[in-house]
């Protein structure tokens, strides 16, 4: 039996909108998605179940998009997980901010999803199967017996 395993993608966003859009979106591509609705809600959840890949508003209460990106590419425990940015902010600045916070790419709202789906499935692995593999060992025929054969009666 296979179990599915599929990649994992968390949305930070505090618009809870865009959140569900996303996530709706991304769900029907195959993708398990997780929320945050700011970047403390997001801190707690990297600690318990790692994602793949960040999906990262820039314009957030508590911390913006871009500090959260700094900080999660300074932890030796999260730095390989690639942030893509998804925000209303548009400008040169911004997405050369992106690059140097660390985001692996930016894109603006509204979303092309078809870009952004095929840009996570370039920055997530391939999910590994977790079906059961077998080995099978090939035995050469001979014409040699496996046992010598009986001769004679019993003693």
């Amino acid at each position: 039996m296979q179990t599915e395993t599929r990649r994992k993608v968390i949305i930070v966003d505090d618009d809870r909108d865009t959140r569900e859009l996303l996530k709706l979106a991304l769900q029907r591509e195959g993708f398990d998605v997780a929320e945050a609705a700011n970047g403390l809600r997001l801190i707690s959840t990297l600690h318990v179940d790692q994602p793949d890949v960040i999906l990262l508003d820039v314009m957030m209460s508590w911390i913006d998009g871009f500090e959260l990106c700094r900080a999660i590419k300074q932890n030796d425990e999260f730095r390989n997980i690639p942030v893509v940015f998804v925000s209303a902010r548009r400008s040169a600045d911004d997405l050369r901010r992106g690059r140097q916070v660390g985001a692996a790419d930016y894109f603006t709202k509204p979303v092309d999803l078809p870009a952004l789906v095929a840009r996570l499935r370039e920055l997530t692995p391939e999910p590994a199967s977790t079906e059961p593999s077998f080995e099978v060992a090939v035995v050469p025929a001979t014409s040699a017996p496996l046992r010598p054969p009986i001769s004679g009666s019993p003693s």
